[in-house]
């Protein structure tokens, strides 16, 4: 059964409730929920742009000398062992009406045996009447790979919470400057984020994923973050869900300025990899098919990760629609694998890739300056 966000009301008066005025505290929570429920309702009107994948071209080999039975798609990871190398990525929650998208996501997880990671929990460290949006996903999946999810302006201490709220196997740190600087109620003052990540590196005592949220990380970012302890990096790079563009809608004009702004996923991927460091990149930012992530495995990434393209499905056709297709994602990662001659995923990284388009031409450009 489709999940279907119709009937949510987001016109909540932001000033007094059942006749009195409310505090500065009370209207936050409620712009906070109006903000996510609002980016719930956008997402679905969002264009998609490219994710640069389509410039990594993998080799077929004719001879492949395998058999459907070599393949083997599982991968450890954070401690645990997945089905395939997939993780629905951090979407959602908070007001209540998120609570049946994470615990109907959590599910999909549980059935394919692949990660999860929830919504910024920043709302459920405001607001407790809301971490039930959050808690449900641990009850969902007691020994599922489940991540934790939280702002790099917030304390080590809140991470802390953050991780303790789900008994998260690790936590995102979201990097979203350029969404904040559109958001009309947004941070304005970044100063401190890396401080943040390198304390929350140093004291929780699970790994510590720094992740973009659509506008890609260059190589310059990628080694700040390596400095300060960081050693998995999400690159949630331009071609996803277009965070800017949602809160273009909201703020009902546009910023010209920042049209088109980032760094694809293709691109990110390899700019980190040019690097050479020991780090893991998980590739996110408009992954829509199992040969978006093949490519995206082929460039390096241990892991790939969806959200957009995995919520539109769960809430136009439901749940059981996910989890088939995230089970034909697998089936189909299999066939890329013997076509290719790989017996797992991880192999995609040794055999040969062609680079074309746009993507070439950044690594050309890159190599110029």
């Amino acid at each position: 059964m489709a999940i279907s966000l119709r009937r949510i009301n987001l016109q909540t008066n932001d000033a007094t409730c059942e006749g009195r005025k409310l505090s500065l505290n009370e209207r936050e929570y409620i712009g906070r929920g109006r903000r996510k429920l609002e980016h719930l309702r956008f997402f679905q009107e969002d264009s998609k742009g490219s994710n640069g994948l389509e410039d990594v071209h993998l080799v077929h080999q004719a001879l492949p000398e395998l058999n459907w039975s070599d393949i083997d798609l599982t991968c450890r990871w954070l401690g645990k062992t997945l089905a395939a190398p997939f993780i629905i990525n951090a979407l959602t929650g908070g007001p209540p009406e998120t609570l049946a998208i994470n615990a109907a996501l959590t599910r999909v997880a549980r059935r394919t045996g692949i990660a999860l990671a929830v919504g910024s929990q920043r709302a459920g460290l405001e607001n407790k009447e809301w971490r039930e949006s959050f808690t449900i996903v641990r009850r969902e999946n007691a020994n599922g790979l489940i991540l934790a999810n939280i702002g790099a302006g917030n304390s080590p201490a809140d991470a802390g919470e953050a991780v303790a709220m789900i008994a998260a196997d690790g936590l995102q740190v979201h990097l979203n400057a350029a969404q904040e600087l559109i958001m009309p109620e947004g941070d304005r003052a970044f100063r401190g984020w890396l401080e943040n990540i390198r304390g929350m590196v140093n004291t929780l005592g699970v790994p510590v994923i720094a992740k973009e949220v659509g506008f890609g990380l260059s190589r310059e970012t990628a080694l700040q973050l390596y400095q300060a302890g960081v050693r998995i990096m999400d690159v949630g790079g331009r071609g996803g869900t277009n965070f800017a563009a949602i809160e273009e809608r909201r703020r009902g004009r546009s910023v010209a300025a920042l049209a088109g702004w980032g760094l694809s996923t293709a691109v990110s991927i390899l700019e980190i990899r040019e690097l050479g460091l020991p780090v893991e990149v998980v590739a996110t930012g408009g992954i829509r098919s199992a040969l978006d992530a093949a490519r995206a495995l082929a460039l390096g990434a241990k892991i790939v990760g969806a959200a957009g393209y995995f919520l539109k499905i769960l809430l136009e056709q439901g749940e059981d629609a996910l989890t088939e297709e995230i089970l034909q994602w697998q089936e189909d990662l299999k066939r890329i694998c013997l076509l290719t001659g790989c017996t797992t995923p991880a192999e995609l990284a040794t055999k040969p890739v062609v680079i074309t388009g746009q993507t070439r031409a950044w690594l050309e450009g890159r190599q110029r300056h």
